[in-house]
């Protein structure tokens, strides 16, 4: 009798695996050794046990290794390759329950200086997935920008108004969501878009304005300002982010299209300021250069629908989390010091 009782309890242990496994999500994260593919990949983690996580990543311009140096997760599988390579994505697809793409070329600086990179990655990398993603029918979360909005000098955007890019990046990712749509429909695809504000955080690659002040600041260089320095952001902890994305993977609402707004909004001479204040430098550590071509004087965005639909608002306040940001970057150099700063600085790659 005992012995019955141990096999009937040790099959009953099989079969709760068994369909725990099956019930286990599977992500195909593209572009995970990015700034926020990254964040989302340990944020993920630390929130879902549930979840399996195959990060595919060409290792291009803003991807980092170092950002996944320390994760230790048997549910994790890293792939290195090119969302452009179709059979690859074909392949890794067919594995997953869900995509949600990370992968693009993000930078509108280094998009005006040379828009092919932009091209390849934010267009036909995303036609590229949606090839496989109509084929598995599997569902796919594309992560866009408020920069497709275009630039507004007082309100704001909310998610079914009109798109007007500026610039190179801004267009490409505008297109990339035409595509994604245009699928949805022509070929009945469960398809999300999140279209967030600025980011900062943790991981984030120097090119962009919070991490180059942060270094130019340790290294004891001028900070390079666009203009005058009055160009208004709006902006988001990346963990606040990864958050939303998470609440939206789990709730997979009705809507289409999702606004992530964030909770602060400054110009960029004023974040300078701010950076520089922890470092005691200010105000002769501030250089100015030209101005970028088509600039957008100001973004915002609000969405009624995060809130109502998913129940999301970002909790994390701006003014802590920059000095926590800052101290990451002086106690993870190791992280970001391999990189080549020289030409990561330049703040006019178009000249």
């Amino acid at each position: 009798m005992l012995t019955f009782f141990m096999f009937w309890i040790k099959g009953k242990k099989n079969y709760l695996q068994d369909n725990f496994t099956k019930c286990r999500m599977k992500y195909l994260v593209t572009g995970g050794c990015g700034f926020i593919g990254s964040n989302f990949i340990h944020r993920c983690f630390e929130q879902r046990r549930n979840v399996e996580i195959i990060n595919l990543d060409a290792m291009l311009t803003g991807s980092n290794p170092m950002n996944l140096h320390n994760l230790n997760n048997t549910h994790y599988r890293f792939v290195k390759g090119n969302i452009c390579d179709r059979k690859l994505v074909e392949k890794l697809v067919s594995q997953v329950d869900c995509v949600i793409n990370f992968a693009a070329e993000s930078h509108v600086d280094r998009s005006i200086s040379d828009p092919n990179p932009f091209i390849q990655s934010n267009i036909l990398g995303v036609y590229s997935i949606l090839e496989s993603i109509r084929r598995h029918k599997v569902k796919f979360l594309q992560i866009s920008t408020d920069e497709v909005y275009g630039e507004i000098l007082k309100g704001s955007y909310f998610e079914h108004d009109t798109l007007h890019p500026s610039n190179p990046y801004s267009a490409t990712k505008a297109s990339a969501e035409m595509l994604v749509q245009s699928y949805a429909k022509t070929y009945d695809l469960d398809v999300k878009i999140t279209r967030c504000c600025n980011n900062f955080g943790p991981r984030q690659f120097p090119e962009k304005l919070i991490p180059k002040a942060i270094i130019c600041a340790l290294k004891k260089e001028p900070i390079p300002i666009h203009g005058n320095g009055s160009a208004k952001r709006q902006w988001i902890h990346v963990f606040d982010h990864c958050d939303a994305i998470l609440q939206i993977l789990s709730h997979w609402g009705k809507s289409l299209i999702y606004n992530i707004p964030g909770n602060y909004e400054t110009t960029n001479m004023k974040l300078v300021k701010n950076i520089l204040g922890f470092f005691d430098k200010y105000p002769n550590s501030i250089v100015y250069v030209k101005d970028r071509p088509g600039q957008d004087r100001r973004y915002n965005i609000k969405s009624k629908i995060l809130s109502s639909e998913i129940g999301f608002k970002p909790k994390i306040k701006f003014e802590n989390a920059l000095e926590t940001t800052i101290c990451w970057y002086l106690e993870n150099k190791k992280l970001w010091e391999h990189l080549s700063f020289k030409t990561i600085k330049n703040p006019t790659p178009w000249l």
